[in-house]
């Protein structure tokens, strides 16, 4: 199989983003911007991808739509939406982060986090830097984020990090980045990354791309 036709697949098999398997219609806009973040959160805790895509979905149900409707929520009713979604193991230390999340946000962004992107100033590192203050995100949260905001936030392009490279190996594609990147249109990048990371989850005996 060629490169091309290996990226192909990979789009083709396993190339929804988490983003749209948790049902958010990904803008750049300051609501579905929030509701990237949230799953982030959750995608950060020490759960199953399945679960914090599950539990993203039942918050956003919830209305937790924005960084000002979460912050105007309760902390039992996070913890509720949040078992809801079968997030049953790290609720109430998720909804505390949720709502820290939202605070910060609404304050230091105006609500609006296409500002932390303004504050990045083109730099992918520089915004992963500030994506790591918000509580509950890590330096392997920060990638998550990013690789899907490159589908909407272009000068991220290409941003694959080493789990997406990972996954390249996997599925037999040239390590370097820039050469399975350059075979799909920008659009497709965020794509491309989920689904190499997805390919990393598959057990040993599973055929990749049958």
């Amino acid at each position: 199989m060629s490169t091309r036709d290996t990226v192909r697949a990979v789009l083709d098999q396993y190339g929804a983003t988490y983003a749209e398997e948790a049902g958010i219609r990904l803008t750049d806009t300051p609501a579905p911007l929030w509701q990237l973040l949230v799953l982030t959160e959750l995608l950060s805790a020490r759960i199953d991808a399945g679960i914090a895509v599950a539990a993203a979905a039942e918050l956003r149900e919830a209305g937790h739509t924005t960084p000002e409707r979460t912050r105007g929520t309760t902390w039992q009713e996070r913890v509720d939406a949040l078992v809801r979604g079968r997030n049953t193991r790290y609720d109430e230390r998720t909804a505390t982060q949720l709502g820290d999340a939202a605070d910060l946000v609404v304050e230091r962004y105006g609500g609006d986090l296409r500002r932390l992107a303004r504050e990045a100033d083109g730099d992918p590192r520089e915004a992963a830097r500030l994506l790591q203050e918000f509580p509950g995100i890590g330096a392997t949260g920060a990638s998550v984020f990013l690789r899907e905001a490159q589908a909407v936030w272009p000068w991220l392009r290409p941003y694959l990090d080493d789990r997406v490279l990972d996954g390249t190996r996997r599925a037999g594609l040239p390590t370097d980045a820039e050469e399975p990147a350059g075979l799909v249109g920008g659009d497709d990048l965020a794509r491309l990354a989920a689904g190499l990371v997805r390919i990393t989850l598959l057990r040993d005996d599973e055929d990749l791309l049958g």
